[in-house]
């Protein structure tokens, strides 16, 4: 007899109706207050119901008040149920856009809310916390129970500039925007969310420096946010470098470095 039919076997009738409905109602994850308005029951049985399915295997709890079925693995659904508003982004966007080929051991959320990193199924998540005014250009991966919010790559890019170290590296940020499409209205809008005058700086002077025709507008844009102090481009970088006073950047990485990071193969 397998473990499995040992382990049905051992259900009870209201957990097998349970189920069920769950798969009736093609339920992966839920929270506590879902099912209940799910269910219609609001009485102490349903935490009993939820509890014996854990112990027994056939649910996960994701944390307390969330659960998904023991058999549920997307770690980017697990990831953005886990808080209200989550949504793939930084280096984990820049990954599933096809803008890196590194693949990072952590997944990571942004969110308006303040949270600890977890590991789940052996994935970690780690959850950056942003203003509200960054929560912008949100697009959406799969479908049905496999459907999880993502940033656009315009706001993937802006969102990396912004938290660099997020990024998994400056050389791979420099890269992936060197070889994307983007949209310049998007570019500029994310950039006024962001409010952050050096990452537009940066922006501008890699589109000029690509000759990125068709951010020609953005370019446009970001010369008129240029003021008088000057930034690092490489804010990871020395302090030492050819100051460029157009943009009014510390190039301590030179634009021949810079074109070398691009035409360098992974």
């Amino acid at each position: 007899m397998s473990k499995g039919t040992i382990l049905t076997k051992s259900l009870t009738i209201v957990q097998m109706d349970f189920l069920k409905q769950l798969d009736e109602e093609e339920i992966q994850l839920f929270t506590m207050e879902s099912i209940r308005e799910i269910t219609g029951d609001r009485t102490e049985q349903i935490n009993e119901i939820i509890e014996n399915l854990v112990k027994k295997g056939f649910l996960y709890r994701l944390e307390r008040g969330k659960y998904c079925r023991s058999t549920f693995r997307d770690e980017n659904v697990i990831g953005t149920f886990i808080v209200p508003d989550g949504a793939i982004a930084y280096w984990s966007a820049l990954n599933l856009h096809g803008l890196t080929e590194q693949f990072p051991n952590t997944v990571f959320v942004r969110t308006t809310l303040k949270k600890n990193p977890v590991t789940i199924y052996g994935t970690t998540y780690q959850f950056i916390k942003i203003s509200a005014k960054k929560q912008t250009g949100i697009v959406y991966n799969g479908y049905g129970n496999y459907k999880y919010p993502i940033t656009d790559v315009e706001k993937t890019i802006v969102d990396c500039f912004d938290l660099p170290q997020y990024s998994g590296g400056y050389a791979e940020l420099i890269r992936a925007f060197a070889s994307v499409a983007l949209d310049a209205a998007k570019l500029t809008e994310y950039c006024n969310a962001i409010e952050n005058i050096a990452v537009v700086k940066r922006l501008g002077f890699l589109a000029e420096l690509f000759q990125k025709k068709e951010l020609s507008p953005f370019i446009e844009f970001a010369h008129t946010k240029v003021n008088r102090t000057y930034n690092l481009f490489d804010p990871f970088g020395s302090a030492e470098g050819e100051p460029d006073t157009a943009w009014y950047l510390k190039l301590n990485l030179s634009r021949a470095a810079i074109t070398d990071i691009v035409q360098k193969q992974y």
